[in-house]
């Protein structure tokens, strides 16, 4: 394993990079990565040897109670990716740009994105192919890593009919995989591929191999995986995901449920495509 991949935190582990991401990707070791909206959760995923960590809009869901993420602000997400990069040492900090944030122009985008850096963030990650490409590429050009995200976009969960698996059509798997060269071409180096096939998820890895693949609900055949803390930890409100297994019933406490997923992401051991799979 090279010098570049991520120690044990008792030993001081290095921070993580986007070199480090992309030098895991080429070597075909597993990242893990999870959501987080406060100080103390960051800095227990941190000492758990977690790679990565996502201030996802999903906190308009599990923090603040809310249908869907629509509702959360840039505001929301700026003060919540404070309070994670205040305690978040070595993982590479990921923060959602919300809805309405970035469709209305360039401009917007680039003003929107540029907020959270300044609050903290080392990526930013933005929903949806097609139209976002010149966002990306606007964004890239400017300094800004991206994350890029496919499948079930949350931000577009009316439009999608619900929270439902997507690319289980030819034309829904070709677009997907369309959409992710064009984000790639755009300058994304993450991708979050969200509620598909495992077979679509790895068809997308194959057609793209230059970017990172993170899956939720996707299976195994992507690059790492991501998981809603709330639902690995066995606290979500309403019907848990198929995808999701609870960390915190074999790991003992909060950390050890942090370490257990990062262990078990990166030993392969989750998901199992026969209990967590599509």
């Amino acid at each position: 394993m090279s010098s570049h991949v991520v120690r044990d935190a008792a030993n001081g582990r290095k921070p993580v990079t986007l070199f480090t991401l992309q030098e895991m990707h080429r070597a075909s070791i597993p990242i893990s990565m999870l959501t987080c909206y406060d100080a103390s959760f960051t800095e227990a995923m941190d000492a758990a040897g977690v790679d990565c960590i996502l201030v996802g809009d999903s906190l308009g869901m599990v923090v603040q109670g809310q249908a869907s993420t629509l509702p959360v602000s840039l505001q929301d997400m700026v003060y919540h990716t404070q309070c994670v990069a205040r305690r978040c040492a070595a993982a590479w900090l990921i923060s959602d740009l919300p809805f309405g944030s970035y469709g209305e122009s360039v401009a917007q985008a680039v003003h929107s994105a540029s907020e959270l850096m300044k609050a903290g963030a080392k990526m930013v990650k933005i929903e949806g192919g097609g139209w976002t490409a010149p966002v990306v590429r606007a964004l890239t050009e400017r300094g800004i890593p991206i994350c890029a995200h496919l499948g079930l976009t949350p931000q577009s969960v009316h439009a999608l009919g619900g929270f439902r698996i997507q690319g289980r059509t030819d034309q829904q798997a070709a677009l997907l995989i369309e959409h992710a060269r064009e984000l790639y071409e755009a300058g994304a180096t993450m991708l979050v591929l969200e509620l598909m096939p495992t077979a679509i998820a790895a068809q997308v890895r194959q057609a793209v191999p230059g970017i990172i693949t993170i899956g939720i609900g996707a299976g195994n055949a992507t690059s790492g995986q991501v998981l809603v803390m709330h639902d690995m930890l066995g606290v979500t409100c309403g019907r848990v995901p198929k995808f999701v297994r609870n960390f915190l019933a074999d790991g003992g406490s909060v950390q050890g449920a942090f370490k257990l997923y990062a262990d078990s992401v990166r030993e392969g051991s989750f998901p199992d495509p026969q209990v967590h799979g599509y």
